[in-house]
């Protein structure tokens, strides 16, 4: 078979090994790594059709993988005005006055990363963006994306003009009178308005997409872990893969809504295994509850406005009976749950269903909860004595809190809580296999800027700040394998990927320096050199 692909004067550092190999090169076949050696017994291996890169001495890992995030959903929400650089509402008014001042009369206003913390001690409520919005159609996406605000324009033309009842934990947030503030509350709520506002074109979604993983290559990414499968996400990537430009290995867990029946549930266990070349559907994504910045986590304790207090399931029973049946058929789960409240339930429901009621022993079917932004110590204990997978996003604990807890999710948990920020280290410590990833476009997808946030803890746009919770940090190398060999065991894809070792995919990220020794606070600017997908280069700095 022909060597498709070798890379000389490498440094090749495989994490799951604890650093470098001895090996300064490496032979790509048929998408595979095939031969590690040294320079000269490698590149005898080449043909003249093979593509042979001297990497001067950069540094080589398995692939980074995003452990969660949204390619098709992050392609639409990230069109229109960025508010996520906005730390006040002076700023975020002089932002929307200058987007609507471009726009034509009676075009839509869309914008997205809307911090709730420049409200400050207000309401959030579109009344605070007045007169900026009067006349204007416009939804702006809170940065947790599971709410938004409608200006009254918006909500008059989707005839949304009081309260309104749903099959899930959402709201149509109104005041005392009955009349709508402008807060919607997850989907079910947005969707009301979003379907009144024009539609992008299905070639525009695509070009927006394919945009979208090419950026993501650029970053050192060679996959993810794509948490819906909404409308035609499947469609897309089938069509992006059959011409050659999926630049990613994506793996698509489709979403199981509160309510679910027999047919529905039949529906997504047929799905599995659903694929293409680099993408193919494995498990399912589940809501035990939404955000803690909206007042719809589930927590054990309600937070300061007696928010919080309950599930996204209606019935959490039916949640479990549902993750029961998954697990019977053989189909791993992804469970979102952030408050502590959620994550127990989540847990006990995966323990049932692993053996018969009780809750001890780890599952052969790897589940995982995403998110666990707060928990107690006997929690913690859990994910390892279950084999749950811990899947988290450390960025937004440095974008969105504040180490001195004046942030709006700080202030809603109280001081105890708020301790328990996003527990990596504990997690980590007590056995749990913790993956890493950015829930983009909650936050930025490249991974280096996440895994530096899983070291430094601190406010990206200012890493001068103190960090919050820096006891929860992780190493250098651990940060790594979050984002390489445990992305790899959570897939159950360990003999295939998530190292560098004969056998394995040849889905590579090369970087100038060595990622370990790199100073978290620098980690983010790293150059990447080269990323490679399948043996095939992705993304190539002009320098190589």
């Amino acid at each position: 078979m022909r060597t498709s692909l070798v890379l000389l004067s490498a440094r090749l550092l495989d994490p799951a090994s604890g650093g470098f190999l001895p090996q300064t090169a490496l032979a790509v076949v048929d998408g595979r790594i095939a031969a590690l050696g040294d320079d000269r017994t490698v590149r005898e291996l080449a043909d003249p059709a093979t593509t042979v890169i001297d990497l001067k001495g950069a540094v080589v890992t398995p692939g980074l993988v995003d452990g969660h995030l949204h390619p098709v959903t992050g392609a639409e929400l990230t069109q229109g005005l960025d508010l996520s650089g906005c730390t006040d509402l002076a700023g975020v008014r002089a932002a929307l006055a200058a987007e609507a001042g471009r726009l034509a009369p009676g075009a839509w206003l869309h914008a997205w990363g809307l911090d709730p913390n420049v409200f400050g001690d207000r309401p959030v409520e579109s009344a605070a963006l007045a007169p900026v919005l009067d006349g204007v159609p416009a939804l702006l996406q809170l940065f947790d994306a599971h709410s938004m605000l409608a200006s009254p324009r918006a909500l008059e033309l989707a005839g949304v003009d009081g309260p309104r009842r749903f099959d899930q934990a959402a709201e149509v947030v109104c005041d005392a009178e009955g009349r709508p503030t402008g807060l919607l509350l997850e989907d079910a709520a947005c969707e009301l308005v979003e379907r009144a506002a024009p539609q992008p074109t299905r070639a525009e979604r695509r070009d927006r997409l394919a945009a979208a993983l090419r950026a993501m290559a650029a970053a050192g990414l060679t996959g993810g872990h794509a948490m819906d499968a909404n409308g035609d996400s499947l469609d897309l990537y089938t069509e992006l893969d059959e011409a050659g430009e999926l630049p990613l290995r994506l793996r698509v867990a489709p979403w199981c809504q509160p309510g679910v029946d027999a047919d529905g549930l039949r529906a997504l266990i047929g799905q599995q295994g659903r694929s293409g070349r680099l993408w193919r559907v494995d498990g399912v994504k589940l809501f035990m509850d939404g955000t803690i910045d909206n007042g719809t986590a589930w927590l054990e304790r309600p937070d300061c406005h007696g928010e919080s207090t309950h599930a996204f399931w209606p019935d959490p029973a039916h949640y479990t009976r549902v993750v029961r049946e998954l697990h019977q058929a053989g189909v791993p789960t992804a469970t979102h749950a952030i408050g502590d409240a959620a994550v127990r339930h989540a847990l006990d429901s995966i323990g049932a269903a692993a053996d018969g009621g009780t809750t001890h022993g780890a599952s052969p079917v790897r589940h995982r909860i995403e998110h666990i932004e707060t928990v107690p110590d006997a929690v913690v204990r859990r994910f390892a004595e279950l084999g749950v997978v811990a899947s988290m996003q450390p960025t937004h604990c440095c974008d969105f809190t504040r180490a001195d807890h004046t942030d709006n999710w700080s202030r809603r948990l109280g001081e105890e809580r708020a301790d328990r920020a996003w527990r990596c280290r504990d997690l980590w410590d007590a056995g749990a296999t913790v993956v890493l990833g950015s829930d983009w476009p909650i936050a930025p997808y490249p991974p280096l800027g996440v895994m530096a946030g899983a070291r430094h803890r601190r406010p990206t746009r200012d890493l001068s700040q103190a960090p919050h919770n820096p006891g929860q940090a992780l190493t250098a190398l651990e940060a790594l394998l979050a984002m390489t060999a445990n992305a790899a065991h959570a897939a159950g894809e360990e003999q295939l990927a998530g190292r560098i070792t004969v056998g394995h995919r040849a889905d590579l990220t090369v970087f100038a320096a060595d990622p370990l020794t790199t100073p978290a606070t620098e980690l983010a600017d790293l150059p990447v050199l080269l990323t490679v997908l399948d043996g095939r280069p992705t993304h190539r700095s002009a320098t190589l």
